[in-house]
C-alpha cells in the first residue's frame, strides 16, 4: 500500500509540472523577461509569440566619450548591459564602476557584449569629460560606451524604457542627485532579461552568469 501511494504521489508531481508549464520555459533553461517597473519575471520561451507586443527598449541615439553615435543598430543582434551615473558623483557612482569593470573584463574581447552608462548630468557631462573620465578609470572605448545627449531623451528612456525612478536626477544636495544602482541586462532583441544591483558583488557574478546563459540562447537562435 505505501508502495501504491509513492508512485501515485510521483505520478500526481509529473502531471502537475507538465499541466503547469504552458508557455513558459524551464527556469533552468531560460531568463525571464520584464516589462514594468515591478520587474515581475515572465517565464516565456525565446520563440513565444507572446514577445511579439512584449515591452522592448526604444530607439535611441546617443554620444559617447569618443564623439560617435551609439543607436540601437549599433546594438542590433548584441547583448548589452544598461546603467546611470554621472562622472561628478561622489556617491554610488564609483562602486558601481568598480562593478561594472568586472563586466568588462570578462567580456573584453567578446563582441557580442557591451555596457552602455547614460549620464543623468548630460548638460555637465560633454563628450571631453566623459573621455577624461573614461581615461582615468581604465573604461574600454568601443566595449563600454559613456553616453551623452538631451536631458528629456535620457530620462525619458531611463524611466519609460528601463525603468528607473521616477525621482531619478532630483538633488538630495548641492553636489550630488538621486539616481538608481540597478544595472539591467538587453538581449539580442531589445527584451529586458535581469535586473541587478551594481554595488553587490553577488548579483554582478549572477549577471555574468546570465549574460553566458544569453549567449547560448542567442547562439541557437541565429
Amino acid at each position: 500500500m505505501k508502495k501504491l501511494l509513492l508512485v501515485i504521489s510521483a505520478l500526481f508531481l509529473v502531471l502537475s509540472t507538465n499541466a503547469s508549464s504552458g508557455d513558459n520555459s524551464s527556469k533552468d533553461n531560460y531568463l525571464p523577461y520584464y516589462n514594468g517597473p515591478e520587474f515581475t519575471p515572465n517565464w516565456l520561451k525565446p520563440n513565444s509569440k507572446k514577445l511579439t507586443d512584449f515591452h522592448k527598449i526604444s530607439d535611441f541615439k546617443f554620444m559617447n566619450q569618443l564623439g560617435e553615435f551609439v543607436t540601437q543598430e549599433d546594438m542590433k543582434g548584441k547583448i548589452y548591459v544598461a546603467s546611470f551615473f554621472f562622472t561628478s558623483c561622489p556617491g554610488i557612482c564609483p562602486k558601481m564602476r568598480s562593478q561594472l569593470a568586472k563586466v568588462q573584463t570578462e567580456f573584453r574581447d567578446n563582441n557580442d557584449v557591451y555596457i552602455i552608462s547614460h549620464s543623468i548630468q548630460p548638460e555637465n557631462d560633454t563628450v571631453e569629460v566623459l573621455q577624461d573620465y573614461a581615461d582615468e578609470n581604465d573604461i574600454q572605448a568601443g566595449k563600454w560606451h559613456l553616453v551623452t545627449g538631451k536631458r528629456e531623451d535620457i530620462y525619458t528612456i531611463a524611466r519609460e524604457d528601463y525603468f528607473a525612478n521616477e525621482d531619478l536626477g532630483e538633488y538630495v544636495s548641492n553636489n550630488d542627485f538621486l539616481h538608481t544602482e540597478n544595472i539591467v541586462l538587453v538581449d539580442h532583441n531589445r527584451h529586458i532579461r535581469g535586473i541587478y544591483n551594481g554595488l553587490n558583488k553577488t548579483s554582478i557574478n549572477h549577471l555574468i552568469t546570465d549574460i553566458n546563459t544569453l549567449q547560448k540562447e542567442s547562439s541557437q537562435s541565429k
